[in-house]
């Protein structure tokens, strides 16, 4: 059996409900991924940038949950801005379908199941 590819989801508190249904997505037979997240509160505890770097170099991929919510989320970018730099790849998902939020250096797409599976099959 192949290995579980693990997501790192970056995403604004605001949109927790989204980040909720896309991890409901995993949880399907066909599925050898699993989503995590750092989904605090406060962004900026003692720890939190170095927990955060730390699960997104243990992942295969991040997905982006982008919407108007993401351009005032500083933990969100600073999650953006680490998979960049840790070299890993990157796909901005649309979180809702009347929202289309441009972020720059973040190539988004719109969430469908075929989109999300081609991008963790890509990992």
């Amino acid at each position: 059996m192949a290995e579980n590819k693990v997501v790192f989801v970056a995403f604004a508190m605001e949109d927790e409900r989204q980040r909720d249904f896309l991890k409901g997505q995993s949880l399907g037979p066909r599925a050898p991924y699993e989503f995590i997240d750092m989904s605090v509160k406060e962004p900026y505890d003692s720890g939190w940038k170095d927990r955060v770097r730390t699960r997104i170099r243990r992942s295969h991929g991040v997905i982006a949950l982008v919407s108007s919510s993401s351009l005032d989320s500083e933990g969100q970018k600073w999650e953006i801005q680490c998979a960049k730099d840790e070299g890993k790849p990157l796909l901005g998902i649309w979180a809702y379908s009347d929202d289309r939020t441009f972020l720059a250096g973040v190539r988004t797409v719109p969430w469908s199941d075929a989109n999300i599976s081609g991008f963790i099959d890509s990992l």
